[in-house]
């Protein structure tokens, strides 16, 4: 009868754990360097799931910003040097992003939302 109950317990944990890890969003932290997103060469692709909050964080001592030249929705951060911007990426496709200050030739990323 124990053995019963504790394997009883044992999936209705398991049960709970996947209901809260699917449900929870996640996050994905984007760096933003001096003319980069991601790393300092080519133009990297991150990948999220719906839902995902990605985070841009400014590591660099340069001005810049996150703006949306292609995708299904427009968004934009204001230009700093330092901080972070945050979105939630709810509507799937496929975006393409550059920092406005120094062009998509220089700083550009790909964000693919499945």
């Amino acid at each position: 009868m124990r053995k019963l109950l504790f394997l009883a317990l044992l999936v209705a944990g398991a049960g709970l754990m996947a209901v809260f890890s699917t449900s929870a969003p996640s996050a994905t932290k984007v760096n933003i360097g001096d003319n980069y997103f991601v790393r300092p060469s080519g133009v990297p692709k991150v990948t999220v799931s719906s839902g995902t909050r990605v985070r841009w964080v400014w590591t660099g001592e340069n001005p810049h910003n996150v703006k949306v030249k292609r995708g299904p929705v427009k968004f934009e951060s204001p230009t700093k040097t330092s901080g972070r911007f945050s979105k939630v990426m709810r509507e799937r496709g496929r975006y393409t992003i550059i920092c406005e200050v120094h062009g998509g030739k220089d700083q550009k990323m790909k964000l693919v939302v499945q």
